[in-house]
């Protein structure tokens, strides 16, 4: 039985330390999920602590007929698009990072000649990356959050949000293309220009 599994069932038994080491397991991914989401830290965090009530009054109901990180991140998901619902929409949405790893799987996308550690240092680049996401429609930014950020499965995406993996795997082509479209529009922001790219430059895929 995996340490995961043991926690759950402890949780679930009502051992309070386990569903503690649940939350510490799991609350910066969640926050980073509802930070791409939504655009702010302070819907994030309001998301966050919505996502572990839930957990906390769920979990005992909670069947294991999925993993515990897969029935987490739908919850993540389910309370994200609940909070856009109620919320206004806004003209401009600004993402900011909060974990340069997290962040370094995002950079991924672009060009593969030029190191994370590189483009990282480019703090006009991560406004720009982070923008193009969370302009994104909301079925293509939820496939890219948690395919190229939170690093899940085309499997695990498909639980996660009940769809086909085809259709995960067609969502997020289109969403990849989309953001390659909108960091094109910014033109020489990796130091060569955009026409070259859109030429034939080869831009990286995240696999």
């Amino acid at each position: 039985m995996s340490s995961e599994k043991a926690l759950v069932q402890q949780a679930k038994a009502g051992d309070r330390n386990a569903f503690a080491a649940l939350v510490s397991a799991y609350e910066s991914k969640i926050y980073n999920l509802a930070l791409r989401y939504l655009g702010n830290r302070e819907d994030a965090m309001d998301a966050s602590q919505e996502v572990f009530l839930r957990v906390f009054r769920f979990l005992p109901g909670f069947q294991e007929e999925s993993g515990f990180s897969t029935w987490i991140y739908r919850i993540g998901v389910n309370v994200c698009k609940d909070m856009l619902v109620k919320q206004s929409k806004r003209n401009e949405q600004s993402i900011e990072v909060e974990d340069e790893e997290e962040e370094r799987r995002t950079i991924d996308i672009v060009d593969c000649r030029y190191s994370p550690e590189q483009i990282l240092e480019n703090a006009e680049l991560r406004t720009i990356l982070s923008s193009a996401i969370a302009s994104l429609p909301e079925q293509q930014r939820e496939v890219v959050v948690l395919r190229d950020i939170q690093g899940l499965s085309y499997e695990e995406i498909a639980s996660v949000l009940s769809l086909e993996s085809g259709t995960v795997k067609s969502r997020l082509s289109r969403a990849r293309e989309n953001l390659r479209k909108k960091l094109l529009q910014n033109g020489n922001i990796f130091g060569f220009s955009a026409s070259k790219l859109s030429k034939g430059g080869k831009t990286h895929e995240i696999l």
